[in-house]
């Protein structure tokens, strides 16, 4: 049976309907690579930088060095206290020394025996007093001396007790506690110090040398800038019928401008549109809303090197992750 015109020209359209929405759709975008700035969190001053731009670097690498003026000193007087408290605590928990504790007993027994002699010379006031060989005032300096030596021997006998007793508990909690505020003070300016020591925290390239040796940056100033290249990805925008069919994990195939065609996935789809992209294929694209998406390969090693123009491609059917 032959088919008619009208039918013709409707398989014709269903056909052609057919191929553009199996079309995948193209979008260009550039390589990139994480960027990670190499800065102190105090003011300094920049004493050497190791690298030059483009070098390629291992985390862990030394890659600058910096310095405060004071910071030496500073260490010096922290580690003095440390010492102080260190010695005050000792003193504390080994209590009294033998020496002072003889010394309180023989205070002691002193001030008893000047008690015994202004208490029998108490009495013997008193005996005058009564038949008036001696005035009342002269009774009453002999009371008065008397209870003066019974105070110094209340004193003498309560320091005697301290010595022999120790440090209070209390004086020693403290006296740790002081140490340990010490020490922690300590750590903090260690930490000062290493952090004026830049390392790489990835493996990857020297992007931008930022300071040279003898200038003074701000906290929070980058020295160096590295691209970690362990994790190139590209940033590229879709149309919404074309987003609506993506999810992140979702294969797609990088085309770069050798030839090669590399796989890739979605890592990140950013919810806010855009009418004007940085890159669009057609004016009717332009016009659309665009979303971001973030595209990472699979094999980072078959990656092209960042700043190189690439292809994204997103078929229509079949985005979804598998």
């Amino acid at each position: 049976m032959t088919a008619t015109p009208p039918q013709l020209l409707a398989l014709l359209l269903v056909a052609a309907c057919g191929t553009a929405s199996a079309d995948p759709f193209l979008a260009r975008g550039t390589v990139e690579m994480p960027e990670v700035d190499l800065s102190t969190l105090a003011a300094a001053r920049v004493v050497a930088v190791r690298v030059d731009e483009g070098a390629l670097v291992r985390a862990g690498d030394t890659l600058a060095f910096l310095t405060q003026s004071d910071l030496d000193a500073t260490l010096a007087a922290q580690r003095a206290r440390i010492a102080t408290a260190v010695a005050n605590l000792r003193d504390l928990e080994a209590g009294s020394r033998p020496e002072e504790i003889r010394s309180a007993e023989g205070d002691l027994r002193t001030a008893e025996a000047e008690l015994q002699r202004l208490s029998k010379d108490l009495e013997r006031t008193r005996g005058l007093a009564a038949t008036e060989l001696v005035s009342r005032e002269t009774l009453d300096h002999a009371v008065t001396a008397e209870q003066a030596a019974r105070g110094r021997v209340q004193g003498a006998e309560e320091r005697a007790r301290l010595l022999r007793a120790g440090s209070r508990p209390e004086r020693i909690e403290a006296a740790r506690s002081e140490l340990n505020t010490a020490r922690a003070a300590l750590q903090q300016l260690v930490a000062r110090a290493s952090d004026l020591v830049l390392t790489a925290p990835v493996s990857g390239i020297v992007l931008s040398r930022n300071a040279e040796p003898g200038e003074a940056l701000g906290a929070g100033v980058p020295v160096l800038t590295i691209g970690e290249t362990a994790r190139p990805f590209v940033r590229v925008f879709f149309p919404q019928s074309v987003v609506t069919r993506l999810t992140v994990g979702a294969p797609v195939t990088v085309l770069t401008g050798d030839g090669r065609s590399v796989p890739g996935r979605v890592t990140a789809i950013n919810p806010r549109a855009e009418f004007t992209p940085r890159v669009a294929l057609t004016e009717q694209e332009r016009a659309d809303l665009m979303f971001g998406v973030k595209v990472e390969f699979d094999v980072p090693a078959q990656a092209p090197y960042a700043g190189l123009w690439v292809t994204v491609e997103v078929g229509r059917k079949g985005a979804t992750a598998p």
